[in-house]
């Protein structure tokens, strides 16, 4: 799916902060013994440390060609520690440095106490060397318009994925066989052993909970706790998850209309749902025709609607630009809405070519253009809100330069309890696709959020799923309920619309709340 590479560039102000404030690779001496750690504190996180690592570039050989992973730490300040805890953000290719201090604040302090909680920038992400960046500005606008309505338009995007993918090639045609998750799942036990760590604990969001499952199947008994959260099905590495999230965020979309005519005072659109959603198909084709602000498109407007499947705490926002636009005839409240949502930065187009660098080489994607075609012409008709851009966005692993892994069957029955979160309603790792990830692993325990639409539902503010989480981390007790889920939260309200236009966006809870898989 169309991942946090396009939105967390507007709204992980936490991450930005961070990262400024990590030495690079050429600026903190790379390990790979001992970590040498600095501090390098934010006024959120003031006892942040920072350190490096080389790890084997391909690690079948591993006295050859080492790269850089940037790490981050806050140590555990109990008397007694239960050892590294590592997290991780999703993506591919979102970086993981300020996860560290983010969790460190938001668990339980007596539970964070026990722990030295560990980030990293998974290699060729954010400040781990080399970083990938594969064709500077791919997503400026205006872009050509997703749905391919004539063929010319296909054509024009077909371009584009072609040239992105030939620009990867190009720049980074020695770095691309070697940048999937077997390998980032093997530089996570580099790190533990660089840690001098027997065993690891591990807590994944999203991407992260497949990063998860991958080291567990390679190192079981590494493996100490492991907590995962908005779970990726293993069974669709990566096409099939992709086109099966087409129809979720199509669902996702469509309860967030409802929610807008639910709340027609506020925003005059209507009181039924459909006819909302008619007029947002609607300024979409206006903007196809004359883009607002000469900024934002149709595929721009995807974008920028896009993070509202992903938190619905977006949902005021985005809907005070959409009423701005149809009833007011202003499209600033929608430029801006595309500023903070939907535009792309450097870390963007980092996160971008990671993701599609990772995803492209982990599995076969086709290579015949016409079954993608049929596929998402099928898929369109049903679920007509992001299929074509979601497809756009992973079309570059038609023409991919390498050659393609086959993904390995996470199922394990070795593994300690694993702690499973889900939301019943999230559109970017549907619920079926977590249960699939449930079912492979064996003693695993599923607690789900009843009615959940975000993504990544731990350390949000639902005080049932972190009750779970903290009691995990801390004693290592996993629910005992029967059936499939062993637990069962209620989804926290759905938020109260915004009358200002100009109203700022309610902030995150953690900044990877939009995470893809």
């Amino acid at each position: 799916m169309k991942k946090s590479a396009l939105v967390l560039c507007a709204v992980a102000a936490v991450t930005a902060t961070l990262a400024a404030a990590v030495p690079s690779a050429s600026g903190a001496p790379a390990e790979r013994g001992p970590l040498a750690w600095q501090e390098c504190a934010t006024k959120r996180y003031p006892t942040l440390q920072c350190a490096s690592l080389k790890v084997p570039l391909d690690h079948r050989a591993p006295h050859g060609r080492q790269i850089t992973l940037a790490l981050s730490r806050v140590p555990h300040t109990a008397k007694t520690s239960q050892g590294p805890l590592l997290v991780n953000p999703g993506g591919p290719g979102g970086s993981g440095l300020s996860m560290a201090g983010f969790v460190a604040k938001s668990l339980p302090e007596k539970t964070a106490a026990q722990y030295d909680i560990v980030g990293f920038d998974p290699r060729g992400v954010g400040r781990s060397r080399p970083a990938l960046n594969c064709r500077p500005g791919h997503f400026d606008p205006v872009r050509p318009a997703s749905v391919p309505a004539t063929a010319a338009l296909e054509r024009e995007n077909l371009r584009r994925a072609r040239a992105f993918a030939t620009a990867c090639g190009t720049k980074y045609r020695d770095v691309l066989p070697f940048i999937d998750s077997v390998s980032a799942a093997q530089d996570m036990d580099a790190i533990r052993a660089a840690l001098g760590a027997e065993r690891i604990n591990f807590f994944g969001y999203s991407y992260g909970t497949y990063l998860g499952a991958l080291y567990g199947r390679l190192h079981p008994h590494r493996v100490r706790r492991m907590a995962l959260d908005s779970l990726v099905d293993p069974t669709g590495v990566w096409y099939d998850d992709n086109l099966r999230q087409d129809r979720a965020f199509d669902d996702r979309h469509k309860a967030f209309m409802a929610w807008i005519a639910r709340h027609d005072a506020t925003y005059g659109l209507g009181k039924d749902p459909g006819g909302v959603e008619a007029k947002w198909y609607a300024m979409r084709g206006a903007l196809a025709e004359k883009p607002a602000g000469k900024k934002v498109g149709a595929a721009e407007l995807e974008d920028t609607f896009l993070p509202g499947g992903y938190f619905n705490g977006y949902w005021p926002r985005l809907a005070a630009a959409f009423a701005a636009y149809v009833n007011d005839g202003d499209s600033a409240p929608l430029v801006a809405a595309y500023d903070t949502f939907g535009a792309v930065d450097a870390a963007g187009e980092n996160g971008y070519s990671v993701y599609s660098a990772v995803q492209c080489r982990d599995a076969q994607w086709p290579r015949d253009w016409r079954t993608w075609r049929d596929d998402n012409v099928r898929m369109h008709a049903k679920a007509p809100f992001t299929t074509w851009n979601n497809a756009w966005y992973n079309a570059p692993c038609a023409f991919w330069p390498t050659h393609h892994l086959s993904p390995p069957d996470v199922a394990n029955t070795e593994l300690p309890p694993v702690l499973l979160f889900q939301g019943t309603d999230d559109p970017a790792t549907p619920y079926d696709g977590a249960v699939n990830l449930h079912r492979k692993l064996r003693g695993s325990r599923l607690v789900i959020e009843q009615g959940g639409g975000n993504h990544g539902v731990t350390l949000s503010g639902n005080t049932c799923l972190d009750r779970h989480l903290a009691v995990y981390l801390t004693d290592g007790k996993v629910p005992t309920g029967d059936g499939e889920a062993a637990a069962v939260c209620e989804a926290r309200p759905a938020p109260e619309p915004q009358p200002s236009r100009n109203a700022r966006p309610r902030a995150l809870s953690h900044p990877w709340s939009t995470m893809g898989t």
